[in-house]
């Protein structure tokens, strides 16, 4: 998918503006003249979002775009303008990571930045209520000067942001001491996933609407638990979690088995498995228990495949 078709820009904007397709494009993301600096503002964000995912974001692009206005394409050549493009997301401050709560920019704090930069440029604007093609209803302002139109400026739809990046939560357990939990969850937050989910019963709720959302849940199996059915793990019984299998079997997820091994210093390995092949019999506790019991040889084998890259710090078959 291109980045104009992932903001639905690709056949048109308007009746009278049309994207123009190139003849002999470098690759198939790159098919289209650009309409709007958006898109590859919001692919420059994604990436970097995925190497600090809990790192404020700052960014603008300069640059030319193209439109073609009346007639057959063909017989015309587009208007070539030029435009300026700004994208912020992330928190207004992680200095206290003993704070919980999440301040996230907004809406006012671009629009504080745009108000500065057109104040330095001696520009008097005025904002209006818009509904512009890529924002949510309701969160996005026209900007004018006089009575000429010069921009916009919104909250981006959460159906076009999702296009561009894999939403994922992770599963976690709170650490006992609650003195360095909140340093603990503030490093999951940062170099892990934004998105951490405390395991057990509130957590499940939360499990459940992230998936009906879209997202891709990552669940440490290997680890013990206190309840639940056990499962054959090396020869013995072991308290086994059951969720990855509910999933499956309730909201149709591919369960996809990830390892990780550490190599020099801090660096690690990520491998990622095939997904399992899930037969349904119509018997939900039983195929719980068969795909229970395909995640724990799966782990049996990554485990007798490089012993010393298993972390065993606690009691598994307790």
């Amino acid at each position: 998918m291109s980045s104009l078709e992932a903001l639905n820009l690709t056949c048109e904007i308007g009746e009278d503006l049309k994207a123009i397709k190139l003849a002999n494009p470098m690759d198939s993301t790159r098919a289209w003249l650009r309409t709007g600096l958006e898109a590859n503002l919001l692919e420059t964000l994604e990436r970097n979002i995925r190497h600090n995912p809990n790192r404020a974001f700052k960014l603008f692009e300069l640059g030319h775009i193209f439109n073609i206005k009346d007639g057959p394409q063909k017989e015309i050549l587009p208007d070539e303008t030029e435009q300026v493009c700004g994208i912020i997301q992330g928190p207004r401050n992680l200095d206290n990571i003993w704070n919980n709560a999440y301040d996230a920019l907004d809406f006012y704090d671009l629009k504080g930045m745009v108000d500065y930069a057109l104040n330095r440029l001696n520009v008097d604007v005025t904002y209006a209520p818009s509904n512009h093609r890529i924002f949510k209803k309701g969160h996005a302002a026209s900007i004018s000067s006089g009575s000429d139109e010069i921009g916009y400026i919104g909250h981006v739809d959460q159906d076009i942001l999702d296009k561009f990046g894999i939403k994922c939560a992770a599963i976690y357990r709170p650490l006992n001491n609650f003195f360095l939990n909140p340093l603990m969850e503030y490093l999951r937050m940062k170099y892990i996933c934004p998105n951490q989910i405390p395991k057990g019963r509130i957590g499940m709720r939360e499990i459940i609407s992230k998936v009906k959302d879209g997202y891709s849940i990552a669940l440490m199996v290997d680890q013990r638990v206190s309840e639940g059915p056990r499962a054959p793990f090396f020869n013995k019984p072991a308290h086994t979690t059951t969720i990855p299998a509910q999933l499956a079997l309730k909201y149709d997820c591919k369960l996809v088995p990830i390892s990780l091994e550490r190599k020099d210093g801090p660096n690690f390995e990520m491998t990622i498995h095939e997904p399992y092949k899930i037969e349904k019999t119509g018997n939900d506790e039983e195929d719980t228990k068969n795909i229970t019991l395909k995640i724990n040889q799966e782990i049996e084998k990554m485990i007798l495949n490089n012993p010393k890259q298993w972390i065993w710090s606690h009691n598994r078959w307790k």
